[in-house]
């Protein structure tokens, strides 16, 4: 019974650990690790130069309404969840148009097997077209359609 006790303890002080240490930071920004630290940034680049509005939200958390002139951003910070399942969903209006997209999916953007790779710092353009994710090397950036 002290075995399973002990293997317990263990498993809670490493998920602490885990959780809460910097020094674990570079490791779980991989993607591989749970808990992994993300910083998204929404860059409002409508061609049009149009006020952007910009609300987000997840299941237990609402980032509020936020108004983005042009060339302007807003960031937040999070960490992924133990099932990787976190996702934030923004919607976004602009004159006569309104529009949702995933900000961030844990399957998407937090998977080195995704096709999009992983992002530690998730930084997407906001054009009337399509989001498109930004590539910190300055290669092509990531354009996904409205409402995925």
């Amino acid at each position: 019974m002290a075995s399973f006790t002990n293997q317990i303890f263990v498993f809670f002080l490493f998920t602490f650990a885990l959780k809460t240490s910097a020094s674990l930071e570079t490791y779980s920004s991989n993607g591989l690790l749970p808990f992994s630290s993300k910083h998204v940034v929404i860059i409002n680049k409508l061609v049009s130069h149009a006020v952007l509005t910009v609300h987000c939200r997840n299941k237990g958390e609402d980032l509020g309404v936020r108004r983005l002139n042009w060339g302007e951003s807003f960031d937040f910070k999070f960490r992924v969840n133990l099932r990787k399942t976190t996702t934030y969903t923004c919607s976004f209006e602009w004159p006569n148009n309104t529009a949702t997209f995933d900000i961030f999916r844990a399957d998407r953007d937090d998977n080195p097997k995704s096709k999009f790779g992983v992002c530690s710092e998730c930084i997407w353009s906001i054009y009337e077209l399509t989001p498109c994710r930004d590539r910190r090397d300055g290669g092509q950036p990531q354009c996904l359609r409205w409402g995925s």
